[in-house]
């Protein structure tokens, strides 16, 4: 599981023990080359490393993920889920993107903003209140929980356990199963099957007695003719939990890691609270929810010299692209700035790019910059009690397993 590099011949950008700071290797891999040769598993594919050619994949129409065309190399048990339009091409991909679109619009988005406020305000009382919190658990996972499977989904409210404890063992189980330790496998089609069973219970009382929510909105598109069956509802629930969640926790426990970890950005962001919308597009660069994806050339195609032939796979270090000093100046450097007023930073791949960016991109963005805003508002001066963060195992997902704070 090594692939050749100058820097480093035994160097595996997957390795567990690189987890907690995967970024001086990532940095060897972009100087060893924008494109090197990786085994997948079993699966002979190419590392993408540098920001461009990431970039170019990404919103490339001769790439994609290849499983309705039966030509992906790639194993992925989320493909087959129906209705997970996250590994869909062009045209299924779209159907299914428009109809859950309609939770994130700016009215949405503007409708749902007291509502953030409010718990937000509340986990920030309790917390002054005890003198400290973890992000994770305290702040993050309660706001997920209230806005996603209970305001979009119309879920019940004290399941917050259950959604978290099954977006978590799905989310693990979105690593390539050559990754996975048997339990963590079994542990996911648990939580997947537990997980839809919960929806098809919830999806049958909202046939009964319609709702207004998201979830109700796909029932009724439905019924309408838009050919949504009974298991595409409850596949596109599971995904929107588990996405939707995974997204928004990462984003502020990565977030707000990275200023307490950096005090002259959080001080500057607490005595400019203007900075806040540019602040988290470099959290998005700098330390991103997701780390990497996975694309299928279409088509022969080229790619930074190098010829591919259809059902090539390749693998987008999207994590690495963000710190490619070829396009970023200071790439290692968390500056709050770097996106503010007229500086020409280039696009973060946080979020992706091209038709598969992150639907639920505002929500996230919403909820990180709630949470965030409150604290230095409520809580100016936060301290991490620990030097060093714990990391959860998934590799595609940068999560930290905790993030105490005193107040």
């Amino acid at each position: 599981m090594s692939i050749p590099t100058a820097a480093d011949p035994a160097l595996d950008p997957f390795d567990p023990g690189i987890h907690a700071d995967p970024y001086p290797a990532y940095r060897r891999l972009r100087d060893a080359g924008a494109l090197l040769p990786y085994e997948f598993g079993d699966v002979p594919v190419t590392l993408v490393t540098r920001y461009e050619e990431c970039a170019a994949v990404l919103t490339g129409s001769d790439w994609g993920h290849g499983y309705s065309a039966g030509i992906s190399p790639f194993r992925d048990a989320t493909a087959a889920i129906p209705g997970s339009f996250v590994r869909m091409d062009p045209p299924d991909h779209g159907r299914y993107r428009k109809l859950v679109a309609k939770a994130f619009t700016p009215k949405t988005i503007a409708e749902l903003t007291p509502l953030a406020g409010r718990v937000v305000d509340d986990l920030v009382s309790r917390a002054l209140e005890r003198g400290g919190l973890d992000i994770l658990d305290d702040l993050a996972v309660p706001l997920a929980v209230a806005m996603i499977p209970v305001r979009l989904l119309g879920a019940d409210p004290n399941r917050g356990a259950d959604f978290r404890s099954w977006q978590l063992a799905i989310a693990r189980g979105t690593d390539p199963d050559w990754l996975l330790p048997a339990g963590d496998v079994a542990e996911r089609a648990e939580a997947a099957g537990a997980c839809m069973a919960y929806f098809g219970e919830l999806v049958a009382r909202k046939r009964a007695e319609p709702t207004e929510d998201l979830l109700g909105q796909l029932i009724a598109a439905g019924a309408d003719g838009d050919r949504l069956s009974e298991a595409e509802i409850i596949g596109l629930s599971l995904l929107l939990l588990v996405a939707g969640m995974e997204t928004s926790i990462n984003l502020i426990g990565n977030g707000i890691h990275a200023l307490l970890r950096n005090p002259d950005q959080w001080e500057l962001l607490r005595e400019r609270p203007e900075l806040i919308a540019p602040a988290l597009e470099e959290m998005l660069r700098y330390d991103a929810p997701t780390q990497f994806t996975i694309r299928v050339a279409l088509a022969d195609t080229e790619l930074g010299g190098k010829q591919f032939r259809r059902g090539d796979g390749v693998v987008v270090l999207t994590g690495s692209a963000g710190r490619d000093e070829r396009v970023f100046t200071d790439a290692d450097t968390f500056d709050v700035t770097r996106y503010a007023g007229n500086r020409p930073a280039r696009k973060h791949l946080g979020f992706s790019l091209g038709i598969h960016f992150c639907v639920g991109a505002p929500l996230a963005r919403l909820e990180a910059e709630t949470a965030i805003r409150t604290l230095l508002d409520r809580a100016p001066r936060p301290v991490l009690e620990s030097d060093t963060a714990a990391y959860r195992p998934s590799l595609i997902h940068r999560s930290l397993a905790a993030l105490p704070v005193a107040l």
